[in-house]
């Protein structure tokens, strides 16, 4: 098979199986549609295994091809062309090896489920959208795959419709990134205008050195770089996609979705869009400190103060999501410390372990009856065994313990920040170092409550969540239950990369130049070269991480979550309590959705009520339209008194008429006598 063939298929074969389950779905039934679905994305991991082997062997070498031209304008060709690297074989194999265990245990989760042929559709879709933008050599079909995943998240998010709050989700998602998309859309339109007239990127990056020096007047009398401008605007679309400050207020809402979707978004698709964007142009990006700068200074707010909101959840899914805030945050972090290739790899473990975690919660909220209040929960590790052991090792992953996949990934990019010279790294090292504790309380919070302690269920307390528009849970006499085999099988086969994954691939990924070629750093950001010259392999790593402070930290935080919430259950709402004020502020979520309301939402009504009653009816209406009618009646009404009918008035209207015309026939000459 050749290079161009295996491609295709892999971007190809769940755009096939979306359409046979989508359009197709009555004749095939539900069988049939997660058969063709979970057989085009088996296909596309399967080649994609194989592809990142070749470049590990060093067997494949980086494709850039255009392969079909659908339009050209002015000299400018909008190509579908495949730019495949190490970059690009990483992401590919973790989109679609995620993807694939989303597929299988969709199959128990959905199964009840009246829109399952249209779910898989859905899914399959979503990958395909995900693997163009991965795979695209040029900023067309980059945006393509770009909005197709935010439109296909909007059906996803919004999939139960008959949901008011799944509708009013799905729609702050799109609204949210279309904010983001219009960024990212001027910073492409800046490339094509500036970067001689090609849209490909390796033309745009041959053509960046000459316009290092490059300005732009966007204030009259103040220069702006031309590569901070689009960076920054570049920048913008990443902040929607995956969601930073200060456009972070869709993902948690997109919860409302099915739990697989959930897993499916915040694991491997869409919120990792925009890491990857920017990790594919860092030639752009490592020549403005300024860009860099922003980056980090919003990574480090994203992964702070969304991990403060975790803590105050009780919500399972919820919890997970500010969770997963909080890691794009430090993986945005990595990318403002030009630790490109550090925040990839935390993209990598990131998604086995919150595909597992998310996955894992649904398997909780299967075995619910679907409530998800944690507050409702507790003592399920009886119940559910295998639940049990797969979420405590994605929690552990997910909090960075030694020897699991996150500790490799969150603690290169701590030393990252701590290598890195950048104005902006002192704060984003504290603030990585601080968000340890946070990250591991409100997981092992969760956990507790979840898993251990009374049967909170048995207490009779009034259940919340709904699920297909009606209210279930746990009745006082029932027991919770493991979930079926289509559910639990694809926890086992995420848990085992959550655990090997990082201690594994940290030395081959981060330190034998793998990336070469893929990612640029500029010599005065060469981070990753201190970093290299003091690895000497994992298992000195780990070692040495054992008495680190974020490892100190994690366990401190641990052992607090677990006298607060096992033997002292009572202090938690003692200390809500003591601290009302800051409290109610992260309940509230910094009131930052009010405030969008009240300023975009209420203010655009405001104002378009203004311009309708101003503009439309004052203006148009009762000026223009009505106001010349008015005119023309009130001009009528005043001539019609002349036409009285009498001779005598003619003949007086006629004489003084020819008075005012002599008049001025003689006004010239009686001006010269006279003047």
């Amino acid at each position: 098979m050749s290079q161009t063939t295996m491609y295709l298929c892999i971007a190809l074969a769940p755009l096939v199986g979306s359409l046979l389950a989508g359009l197709f779905g009555r004749v095939i039934g539900k069988v049939g549609a997660h058969t063709v679905t979970i057989i085009g994305v088996a296909i596309s991991a399967v080649l994609s295994l194989q592809v990142l082997a070749g470049f590990a062997r060093g067997t494949l070498t980086p494709y850039d091809q255009n392969l079909y031209t659908w339009l050209s304008m002015g000299g400018l060709d909008f190509s579908v062309g495949f730019l495949v690297d190490s970059l690009t074989a990483v992401m590919m194999v973790v989109v679609t090896f995620v993807s694939l265990m989303v597929h299988v245990y969709t199959i128990g989760y959905m199964r009840e489920d009246p829109g399952y042929q249209r779910f898989f559709s859905y899914i399959s879709l979503f990958t395909f959208s995900m693997l163009m933008l991965l795979m695209s050599n040029n900023f067309i079909q980059l945006f393509f795959g770009w909005e197709a995943v935010g439109l296909v998240s909007y059906l996803l998010i919004g999939f139960w419709f008959k949901r008011p709050t799944a509708i009013y989700a799905n729609l702050k998602a799109f609204l949210v990134n279309r904010v983001g998309d219009f960024g990212f859309l001027l910073g492409i339109a800046l490339i094509l205008a500036y970067f001689g007239g090609s849209l490909n990127y390796k033309d745009v990056f041959a053509a960046a050195p000459q316009l290092k020096e490059a300005t732009l007047a966007l204030i009259p009398n103040h220069d702006w770089s031309l590569l901070t401008v689009v960076c920054l605007l570049l920048f913008v679309g990443a902040i929607g996609k995956s969601a930073q400050f200060p456009l972070h207020v869709w993902l948690p809402d997109s919860m409302e979705g099915p739990t697989p979707i959930s897993a499916l978004i915040h694991a491997a698709t869409m919120v990792t869009a925009g890491i990857f964007m920017v990790a594919r142009m860092s030639p752009l990006y490592e020549m403005s400190d300024v860009a860099l700068n922003t980056v980090m200074i919003i990574g480090s707010i994203t992964a702070l103060f969304m991990g403060f909101l975790g803590m105050v959840q009780h919500d399972i899914k919820r919890v997970v999501a500010y969770s997963t805030l909080s890691q794009l945050g430090y993986m945005t972090m990595a990318l403002g410390a030009s630790a490109y290739s550090v925040a990839i790899f935390h993209v990598m473990t990131h998604a086995f372990f919150k595909a597992l975690l998310f996955l894992a919660a649904g398997s909780v909220i299967i075995g619910m009856h679907h409530d998800q209040d944690m507050r409702h929960m507790g003592n399920l590790k009886k119940y559910m065994p295998i639940t049990w052991i797969t979420f405590l090792l994605g929690s552990l992953a997910l909090v960075g313990a030694p020897f699991f996949a996150g500790f490799y990934s969150k603690d290169s990019i701590i030393e990252a920040l701590h290598l890195s010279t950048l104005p902006a790294a002192g704060w984003a090292y504290f603030v990585a170092v601080v968000s340890v504790f946070v990250t591991a309380f409100y997981s092992f919070r969760l956990y507790f409550l979840v898993f251990h302690g009374k049967e909170k269920w048995r207490e009779g307390t009034a259940h919340h969540e709904e699920h297909h528009g009606e209210h279930h849970g746990l009745s006082p006499d029932a027991n919770p239950h493991e979930s079926p085999w289509v559910v639990w099988v694809p926890l086992v086969l995420l848990a085992i990369p959550s655990i090997v994954i990082g201690y594994m691939t940290i030395q081959p990924l981060l330190y034998s130049g793998f990336f070469d070629g893929a990612i640029h750093v500029a010599p005065q950001h060469a981070v990753m070269a201190q970093m290299k010259e003091e690895f000497h392999s994992a298992m000195a790593m780990t070692m040495h991480g054992l008495f680190s402070l974020p490892v100190i930290l994690t366990i401190a935080a641990i052992v607090l979550t677990w006298f607060m919430y096992l033997k002292r259950p009572d202090l938690p709402v003692k200390v809500a309590g003591s601290l009302k004020p800051l409290y109610v502020m992260l309940d509230k979520k910094y009131w930052i959705d009010e405030i969008y309301y009240g300023v975009f939402a209420v203010g655009a009504r405001k104002l378009g009520q203004f311009f309708w009653k101003v503009g439309d009816i004052a203006l148009i209406d009762n000026t223009i339209v009505n106001g010349s009618a008015k005119l023309v009646g009130w001009i009528a009404s005043v001539v019609r008194k002349m036409q009285t009918g009498f001779v005598y008035t003619y003949a007086t209207m006629m004489v003084f008429g020819l008075l005012v015309l002599l008049v001025l026939w003689f006004a010239p000459l009686i001006s010269k006598l006279f003047f």
